[in-house]
């Protein structure tokens, strides 16, 4: 991370094309395209673990698994798993998702049932999965129990299924397994055809010297196979309801504070197996990521605890977390830390101090440098190399969007820091432009546009609205858009910042 790059931030789900959200195929591959022709060095998305019905990609049924809802069914046409039909039919929205990838992974499976027969089918595939079942051994049961049992519970949340199953009894879960054993491997093979197009996508990605930069929520959600089979490890009760769940007091985003709801770390348990858990979750997640962003960052020194049944973010304490014991785990066992702190909000000199320990990059936010005075740590004047400089986040405002909601002191700040002129009627426009230039021209080593700020879209492609549950994470490029992108601009760009 210490070479001079810049980076593009568009979550997978936003690519365009005609299946429900984007997905891993030719979409993906075009945008790679056109970074590589730009000199673009880094793809960075959010989370991609399965997510709840409201879809954000922080809340997600596993931290470990991939989330089906990419799987580009496209490509499974071609290799005879799915019909024309089928794809025809998701496409003009005649069937879900869910009820194709029911239908390709029946097919895949009599594929693999032949392939397992000594002599027959396709010996690679055989092995391909066998490798898989043994590389994710750490997590697939649970999360292959946890996805069955959900589906029998007509989705309900773990704490309110029967007794036994709840409490991960195995004589219990030996017998559901028995009698569901398809819709344990309707889990474990989606998850292997995930995996699958994951590694396409990576090896492409590699090709064309791109970096692919993930995303790692610090939390993991209360219905989630990871708290459902690693009660001990969290905040939860002997009724699997949350005693103290995680937040934030008033910051930027909330001035009462956010309520996020995930249970938090008995962190002296986890310290007692040199942190084991914590080392699998990241090991997993390197293995599909070049680099990654561990969310929330701040927590990892001291974290906001908020009693399980107060609904205020602003009620809740500050306790310390060993974040230092913690990364020095992991060092130990993964080797080097490519890891990206995200330390926004109320950071302290301990926060600070912990990421220059393990030498991992922070980021700045431009649009959070207005409206204060030439110490705002945000402005471009005052970033360091070790650092990730964005115009905006997926929580921000396009810019375009967020120069129409400024006060008039703030937007003259903006104006004169920048350079553009007040009334111009292009002014949004001319913001936008002028903040992406200064955060390519920063010092700091890694900066990232969001594809709206690119094409300079107004606050309607805002992806998300952080303490809101509405009209998030479905924002999508249209094929107009996509087609539209700025490729030669930014390469320009590149080029005059030395980013190339």
């Amino acid at each position: 991370m210490d070479q001079r790059r810049s980076g593009l931030l568009l979550h997978i789900t936003s690519l365009p094309g005609p299946l429900p959200n984007g997905v891993l195929g030719e979409e993906a591959i075009a945008l790679m395209d056109g970074m590589a022709a730009s000199g673009t060095k880094v793809w960075q998305f959010l989370p991609i673990g399965p997510t709840h019905g409201h879809g954000s990609p922080y809340e997600s049924l596993s931290t470990f698994a991939g989330n089906p809802d990419l799987i580009d069914l496209r490509s499974y046409v071609a290799a005879g798993w799915l019909t024309e039909r089928v794809l025809a039919a998701v496409i003009a929205g005649t069937c879900s998702l869910k009820a194709a990838r029911e239908s390709m992974v029946a097919a895949f499976g009599t594929a693999l049932g032949a392939a397992l027969e000594e002599g027959q089918g396709d010996g690679k595939l055989a092995v391909e999965w066998q490798a898989f079942v043994a590389d994710t051994a750490f997590w697939l049961e649970d999360y292959a129990l946890f996805f069955a049992i959900r589906q029998t519970h007509d989705g309900l949340p773990w704490w309110q299924w029967e007794k036994m199953l709840r409490d991960h009894d195995g004589a219990a879960l030996a017998v559901f397994s028995d009698s569901n054993g398809a819709l344990l491997m309707q889990a474990k093979m989606e998850q292997f055809l995930f995996a699958r197009q994951w590694q396409q996508l990576k090896e492409a990605a590699c090709a064309r010297g791109i970096v692919l930069l993930g995303d790692l929520p610090i939390y993991v959600s209360h219905d989630s196979a990871d708290v459902w089979a690693h009660r001990p490890l969290f905040t939860v009760n002997a009724a699997g309801m949350c005693d103290e769940v995680a937040g934030v007091p008033p910051d930027y985003f909330s001035e009462t504070g956010q309520r996020w709801g995930n249970p938090l770390y008995h962190w002296n348990r986890m310290a007692e197996d040199d942190f084991s858990w914590w080392v699998e979750r990241v090991r997993c997640q390197h293995a599909r990521v070049d680099w990654l962003r561990i969310d929330h960052f701040r927590g990892l020194e001291s974290y906001w605890a908020i009693p399980g049944d107060r609904q205020d973010g602003r009620i809740g304490e500050w306790r310390p977390a060993p974040g230092a014991a913690l990364l020095d785990a992991l060092q130990r066992h993964l080797g080097e830390l490519p890891l990206v702190a995200e330390d926004l909000g109320m950071i302290t000199e301990q926060v600070h101090a912990l990421r220059k320990e393990f030498a991992l990059p922070g980021m700045k936010i431009l649009q959070f440098a207005f409206g204060g005075d030439a110490a705002n740590p945000y402005l471009p004047h005052n970033h360091s190399r070790d650092m990730v400089a964005y115009t905006g986040t997926h929580d921000n405002d396009t810019t375009v969007g967020w120069w129409q909601g400024l006060d008039a002191n703030t937007r003259d700040h903006v104006a004169d820091y920048l350079g553009i002129e007040r009334g111009d009627g292009n002014a949004a426009t001319q913001a936008a432009t002028a903040l992406m230039r200064q955060t390519l021209a920063s010092v700091a080593n890694i900066a990232v546009l969001p594809v709206q700020d690119l094409l300079l879209l107004d606050g309607a492609s805002r992806l998300n609205t952080p303490g809101t549950v509405d009209g998030n994470w479905s924002w999508r490029l249209s094929v107009d858009q996509f087609e539209d992108m700025p490729w030669l601009q930014l390469k320009e760009w590149n080029r005059l910042y030395g980013r190339d």
